[in-house]
């Protein structure tokens, strides 16, 4: 149980304090027995067989011992396949002992999730898209695996509230579960936010972010994919699919911001817009920049800027300012491995109880809903709260996904309109 949680349970009646334990300790029990059950080797499952996907699931394999993969899943057989015919057919060199999939254990479909996590996995990565992670995190807690989640967790207010549900349950149940945004395992940032709160640069009274770069990616419509196949594959440049820029890459930042300031933000003030994308299919529905202004408890605010711009000046980075200096969130602190395999190692670790508990489901929901909200209040030109977001029934992920159905692009949003 971490640090706030007890601080929490203090402020509490005996008779709560008692419930509390009671809970506490079942919850270590329970993660105890599951390492135990595990043995030395714990086994793997990949569902997203994409770019981030397999290297999510290379960097867990390459960064930890007793570790096996014995299953894949996609929703396109090619990349399943892909994935099996290089790691399994062709042999992974540096990968020797730790991969041991079967013909049986390749599934393709999108009720693929469905398939894999009926299988015997400890650990479920779970590397497919912002818009269906919500249902794969939950079915996932409820069948009993733990869980490393790429970020964003969801591409919607009702997808967020999902997630944080979910991981309520899951945390109880005493499973880890460690997300993407591994800022929060880079030795760099961990040390530098340390000294922040301990005072090195006094009171925080601002903040600034910027993920300001180009488009990742554009794929042209092959011959013969239907409306859903396309969504999915050029899956950055639909809203419901991706969550947009802001939500999509710039929650690395975002969460950095909440975690330097242990708080969601209250409300925010944003605008963007399309500057430069052609009204092609291919660009869907998404704005190409962003400018937020996030406020924060003790009327802190915090300046976000995210866009794809091409052949402009680019930066990633977050800053603080406080009443005895500023610093980037990075600075202060020195070089350790590289965070990409040490959030493996940290998973494998909380699942062992040879290293501290990860359970980061709720603050990486959390982050997410903070691109969400700079996101509506962007496309409205409102100024959204933090309620108006978390309690909002804004569902953009259709609920009958057919690859028989037409599912139109746009329109891309209009402020006031």
């Amino acid at each position: 149980m971490d640090t706030q949680s007890l601080k929490h349970i203090i402020t509490r009646r005996e008779f709560g304090k008692a419930a509390a334990a009671l809970s506490g300790a079942a919850m270590l029990a329970a993660r105890a027995a599951r390492a135990q059950e595990s043995g030395d080797t714990l086994k793997v499952g990949l569902l997203g067989c994409g770019g981030r996907g397999t290297g999510a699931l290379n960097q867990l394999l390459e960064a930890n011992e007793n570790v096996v993969l014995i299953a894949l899943a996609d929703v396109f057989e090619d990349r399943t396949m892909g994935v099996y015919e290089r790691m399994v057919k062709a042999g992974a060199e540096n990968l020797a002992g730790k991969v041991a999939v079967e013909p049986d254990h390749c599934f393709t479909g999108l009720d693929a999730y469905k398939q894999i996590l009926a299988t015997d996995i400890d650990i479920l990565i779970e590397g497919t898209l912002p818009y269906c992670r919500p249902k794969h995190i939950a079915a996932a807690v409820e069948a009993g695996k733990h869980i490393f989640s790429e970020k964003p967790v969801a591409s919607d207010p009702v997808g967020v509230r999902m997630v944080m549900e979910a991981g309520e349950k899951h945390k109880k149940a005493g499973l880890s579960f460690v997300a993407g945004t591994q800022r929060r395992h880079q030795k760099e940032y961990i040390e530098t936010i340390a000294k922040i709160h301990d005072g090195a640069i006094g009171e925080v009274r601002a903040m600034r972010a910027y993920w300001c770069g180009s488009l990742p990616f554009v794929h042209d419509r092959q011959e013969g994919w239907s409306d859903l196949e396309y969504r999915i594959r050029n899956w950055y440049n639909y809203c419901w699919v991706s969550g947009d820029n802001i939500v999509e890459q710039h929650v690395h930042n975002l969460d950095v911001c909440n975690w330097v300031l242990n708080a969601h933000p209250e409300a925010v003030v944003a605008s963007g817009g399309r500057a430069w994308k052609p009204a092609e299919e291919r660009y869907g529905d998404l704005y190409d920049h962003f400018s937020c202004d996030y406020q924060y408890p003790g009327g802190v605010h915090m300046f976000s800027f995210s866009r794809h711009w091409n052949n402009s000046h680019g930066d990633v980075f977050e800053e603080a300012f406080g009443s005895k200096g500023s610093t980037l969130c990075h600075a202060l602190g020195e070089a350790g491995n590289n965070p990409y395999y040490q959030e493996h190692i940290d998973l494998v670790n909380s699942i062992r109880g040879t290293g501290p508990y990860y359970h980061q489901a709720q603050e990486v929901a959390e982050s997410t809903l903070t691109g969400i909200m700079g996101r509506m209040a962007a496309y409205t030109g409102q100024r959204v709260t933090w309620e108006d977001a978390l309690n909002s029934d804004l569902s953009l992920v259709p609920d009958d996904l057919d690859f028989a159905k037409e599912y139109p692009v746009g329109p891309v949003p209009v402020p006031g309109a």
